[in-house]
C-alpha cells in the first residue's frame, strides 16, 4: 500500500512542481546552454553518450545554470546505478549506506554506482574525507555540483581526483529558447494555456534573470497563472505583468563566496587605481546584493593606510570619520559617507610607503632581536647603575624641534626603510627627511648606507601571513 501512495505523490509532485523543476531536459537534445563544455563533439558530451564517463566530475557554477539537471541527463544516458545525495540533508551515515549498497552492487552484477552529491562544498572536511576513498578505489564515480570555487570549497584531494567543469549564466539566448520550449510543452510546460508573452516582457525576464534559467521560468510561470485570460481565451503577459513577476535583477553574490571576495577585489583595486567612476559601480554592485556596509567601510580604512598613506593623510581621518557617520546615521542616508570616502580615497594621491614596516618585520625576522642602544634605553630605573639613558639628547630643546643622533640599532646604523614617494603631501616629507638624514649622517659619520629594496605584493602578503605580534594589551 505504501508504494501505491509514494507513486501517486511522485505523480502529483510531478503536476505540482514548479515549472523549472517540471521542465528539467530528460536528455542531451533538450539540454540547452553550455556549449563550451557540451557542445557537439566535446569530451563531457561525448563521455556521456558513450556513457563512459569512468572519471569523477564537479560541476561549478552559479545558480540556475543547469548542473543539477546536467546531473540529472547522465543519469538518464548511463547503464550505470545513479545514486543522489544532498550536502545539506545527508551525513556520513546515508553515504556509507550508498557504498555499501555500491559495494554489493559491483560484486553481484558488476555494476558501477554513480554518486551524484549536490552542494557538495556545504559537506565539511571529515564528511569529504570520507567520501574520498570510495572515489579513489572507484567504488563510486562522483559527480559534485557547488556554486563555490571547488579548488577553496572542496577537499584538495576530491578535486585532484575529479575533472572540473565550470558552468557559466546561460546566454539571453539560451533563456529565451528555455522560455519558448516551457510555453509549447503540453506535458510539462505552459502549452496547455494560450499565451502571448510580448517582445518587451520576454526580454524584461531574460535580462532581470541574469542567465538564471530556474529565475526566468518561475517568474514565467507566475506571469501566465496570476493573468487572468482576456475575452478570446488569450493570457497576454505584457512588460508590467513581467515586472511584477520578477522586478529585481538577480545578482550572483553569495557573501561567503567567490562573488564575494571577487567583488570586493574590483572595488579595492578600482579606488586603488584612481577610477572613482569603477569604484562607484562595484560598490553599488555590493550594497545591491545586500553586502553589509560595515564590511566596506573596514576595508575602505584599510585602504587608506596600506595605498593612500603619507599621500594624503587625510585620507585616514576622512575613512575613519566616514565609519562613525555611518554608525550614526545608518542606511539609507549612511550612504552618503560611504560614498564620501570611496570618492575621496579614490581621487587622493597615493603613496604604499606604509610597506616599509614590513621590510622592517623581515629584518627582524631574519636577523634576530638586537641590543637597544644605551642612551635609547628607559633612564628612569638603570641610569645610575648602568647608564642607561645617558647623552640621549630632547629633541624639543634644540632649533627646528631635531636633533642628529643614532636611533637605529649600532649594526643598522645608515639603514633605509622608508623611502618617501613623490606624492601629494609626501614631497613635502621628503624633503624634510632629506635634511634630517643628511645632518644625521654627517654627526654620526656615517659613510655608508643602505636603502632595504620595495617588497613584492606577494612578499609582503607571505609577510603578513607569518606576522603574529605578541605581547601588549591591544585587543
Amino acid at each position: 500500500m505504501s508504494d501505491l501512495f509514494d507513486y501517486s505523490m511522485k505523480q502529483s509532485l510531478k503536476t505540482e512542481a514548479p515549472l523549472a523543476a517540471r521542465m528539467r531536459p530528460r536528455n542531451l537534445g533538450e539540454y540547452i546552454g553550455q556549449e563550451d563544455i557540451l557542445g557537439e563533439g566535446r569530451l563531457l558530451r561525448r563521455a556521456i553518450e558513450a556513457d563512459r564517463l569512468f572519471s569523477s566530475i564537479i560541476l561549478w557554477g552559479p545558480p540556475g545554470t543547469g548542473k543539477t539537471t546536467l546531473a540529472m541527463v547522465i543519469a538518464a544516458h548511463t547503464e550505470s546505478h545513479f545514486e543522489t545525495l544532498s550536502a545539506v540533508l545527508d551525513g556520513v551515515a546515508r553515504l556509507r549506506d550508498v557504498v555499501s549498497d555500491a559495494l554489493e552492487r559491483r560484486r553481484l552484477y558488476t555494476k558501477r554506482t554513480i554518486l551524484f552529491v549536490d552542494e557538495v562544498h556545504r559537506w565539511n572536511k571529515a564528511q569529504q574525507d570520507a567520501l574520498l576513498p570510495h572515489v579513489e578505489n572507484g567504488t563510486v564515480t562522483l559527480i559534485g555540483a557547488t556554486t563555490e570555487n571547488p579548488y577553496f570549497e572542496v577537499n584538495s584531494a576530491l578535486v585532484s581526483r575529479s575533472r572540473v567543469f565550470q558552468l557559466r549564466p546561460l546566454l539571453d539566448a539560451d533563456v529565451a529558447n528555455i522560455l519558448a520550449q516551457a510555453l509549447a510543452d503540453r506535458d510539462r510546460g505552459l502549452g496547455g494555456y494560450t499565451v502571448n508573452l510580448h517582445k518587451d516582457a520576454e526580454e524584461h525576464l531574460i535580462h532581470v534573470a541574469g542567465g538564471d534559467a530556474r529565475n526566468a521560468l518561475n517568474a514565467l510561470e507566475l506571469a501566465v497563472l496570476s493573468t487572468p485570460p482576456d475575452k478570446d481565451g488569450v493570457v497576454q503577459v505584457t512588460s508590467t505583468v513581467a515586472q511584477e513577476s520578477i522586478q529585481r535583477r538577480a545578482v550572483l553574490y553569495d557573501k561567503d563566496g567567490d562573488a564575494h571576495y571577487d567583488t570586493i577585489s574590483a572595488f579595492i583595486k578600482s579606488v586603488r587605481g584612481s577610477d572613482p567612476d569603477a569604484a562607484l559601480y562595484w560598490l553599488a554592485k555590493m550594497l545591491y546584493a545586500g553586502e553589509d556596509p560595515r564590511f566596506v567601510m573596514r576595508r575602505l580604512i584599510i585602504l587608506a593606510g596600506e595605498d593612500i598613506g603619507l599621500g594624503d593623510p587625510l585620507g585616514m581621518v576622512v575613512a575613519s570619520a566616514a565609519a562613525q557617520a555611518f554608525d550614526y546615521v545608518g542606511l539609507p542616508e549612511g550612504i552618503y559617507p560611504l560614498v564620501h570616502a570611496t570618492l575621496y580615497l579614490s581621487t587622493a594621491p597615493k603613496s604604499n610607503t606604509a610597506s616599509a614596516y614590513f621590510k622592517a618585520f623581515e629584518k627582524i625576522e631574519k636577523d634576530g632581536f638586537v641590543e637597544v642602544p644605551d642612551h635609547l634605553k628607559d633612564g628612569n630605573r638603570d641610569a645610575k647603575a648602568l647608564g642607561h639613558g645617558k647623552d640621549y639628547e630632547y629633541p624639543h630643546a634644540h632649533d627646528g624641534h631635531y636633533t642628529p643622533q643614532q636611533y637605529l640599532p649600532n649594526e643598522l646604523r645608515g639603514t633605509y626603510f622608508y623611502l618617501p614617494s613623490d606624492q601629494g603631501y609626501e614631497q613635502q616629507v621628503a624633503e624634510r627627511l632629506d635634511r634630517w638624514r643628511a645632518a644625521q649622517r654627517a654627526a654620526l659619520g656615517i659613510t655608508e648606507t643602505a636603502e632595504v629594496p620595495d617588497l613584492s605584493e606577494e612578499e609582503i602578503k607571505d609577510i603578513k601571513q607569518r606576522h603574529k605580534p605578541t605581547g601588549g594589551k591591544g585587543g
